[in-house]
């Protein structure tokens, strides 16, 4: 059933980028195209419940800056996420990043914590724990892929999991002292208000497949993009944004805009963790193994660094491995005598050790790198450090959050 689901799931992706061909590909697409008229109706009234006060959005009295994008997957989010939360860490604030943890599985039992006085916080208050900043909590798999390597890569950072965010962004304040919330993933989170909101655009397919869900990749129709106070146009290449950024401008006139590269930076070993240089890839006969969004772009990033892909295995987005799988993989890259097999970073935190390595397994190291715009990444950086938040503040709200 699994596998099933699993092979559903790619088809329905392959329909949706135009790669499923056939009969009942275009009668799929042709479905989706009206279910997207629903999805737009549904999408736009929401806004309005919350833009017109029927529905509750919360404060929570200190900084929420939100990191998301118009479309599902597949405009370097995490990377950015990443680089604020290490910008904002070493100009002394208090960072905690709430993330809804998607994919990952849910603990057997809330995981146990004590207020200062004490007292056991309940089971139903209880977010999950990532990371409190000195120390790693939860594996991957209740973690999910994002958070587990967010905590995994930021030390001095708190990392909490929830699908309600309230509930984790009252817990990073009240019981880690976090004075700033990062909200990944969190534009279409309206529940909790939010001072910032940064958004996302690839500057290769800066709108998706350019439809609305189920039909396209689009959460909400281009013009919600004016709630956007600032823009990163990402995975830029070093050439000219000016005809994509006159299109935005379409949309939002008023949002500073950042380019940036999601670069990469060296090859680690998953295993024993040894860096590799990119130049090692050079001339390589490699196997790509990946289950992210859009596969085509890791895939050519390998080939850019002069390596030959001999296989590409694709899986849906956030697919956890077997160990099935990872040994059949690793049988064919045996088979093929390849130099080595390269993953991503976010799928490297569930690639369980197959039974034999033959082959090493390596990911691809990818930072973010601001191209355009360093002086409006400088004035965003200030304007959230200057935002003042007392101790006694969290204190206030610890207080708060412990009645």
């Amino acid at each position: 059933m699994k596998e099933l689901l699993a092979e559903l799931e790619r088809w329905g992706a392959d329909v949706i980028f135009g790669r499923a061909k056939g009969f009942r590909a275009s009668m799929m697409r042709l479905l989706m195209r009206t279910l997207s008229g629903v999805f737009r109706l549904a999408v736009q009234m929401r806004l309005r419940l919350y833009r017109e006060g029927w529905r509750t959005q919360h404060h929570l009295g200190t900084l929420v800056v939100s990191i998301g994008n118009l479309t599902v997957g597949g405009t370097g989010k995490t990377p950015v996420v990443e680089l604020l939360s290490r910008t904002l860490r070493d100009r002394g604030r208090r960072v905690s990043i709430l993330s809804r943890g998607y994919k990952s599985k849910k603990l057997d039992e809330p995981q146990k914590w004590k207020r200062a006085d004490g007292s056991l916080i309940p089971g139903d208050e209880m977010p999950k724990v990532v990371s409190t900043g000195r120390a790693i909590l939860l594996e991957s798999k209740f973690a999910g892929d994002e958070p587990f390597m967010l905590a995994n890569n930021l030390d001095g950072v708190s990392v909490v999991v929830d699908k309600n965010r309230v509930k984790g962004g009252r817990f990073a304040i009240g019981e880690l002292g976090a004075d700033t919330l990062l909200l990944d993933d969190g534009m279409q989170y309206l529940h909790l208000g939010h001072a910032i909101d940064i958004v996302l655009v690839d500057s290769k397919s800066p709108f998706g497949t350019e439809a609305l869900l189920p039909r396209g990749t689009l959460r909400e129709p281009k013009k919600n993009l004016r709630r956007a106070s600032y823009i990163f146009i990402t995975k830029c290449d070093g050439g000219s944004n000016e005809k994509l950024v006159a299109r935005l401008r379409k949309y939002n006139r008023v949002a500073e805009i950042i380019e940036c590269t999601h670069g990469p930076r060296y090859l680690q070993n998953v295993f024993t963790h040894e860096k590799l240089p990119l130049s090692h890839l050079q001339g390589k006969y490699v196997a790509a193994l990946s289950g992210i969004a859009v596969p085509e772009n890791f895939e050519g990033q390998l080939e850019r660094l002069g390596a030959n892909v001999e296989i590409r295995r694709r899986f849906s987005d956030h697919h956890r491995f077997s160990r099935k799988e990872i040994d059949k993989f690793m049988h064919r890259c045996v088979e093929r005598d390849l130099d080595l097999a390269v993953t991503t970073e976010k799928d490297a935190v569930r690639f369980p050790r197959p039974e034999h390595l033959d082959v090493p397994v390596y990911f691809l190291r990818i930072e973010v790198e601001i191209l355009k715009g360093h002086d409006v990444w400088e004035r965003l950086i200030d304007r959230l450090c200057h935002t003042p938040v007392s101790d006694e503040h969290v204190l206030r709200h610890r207080h708060a959050y412990a009645e």
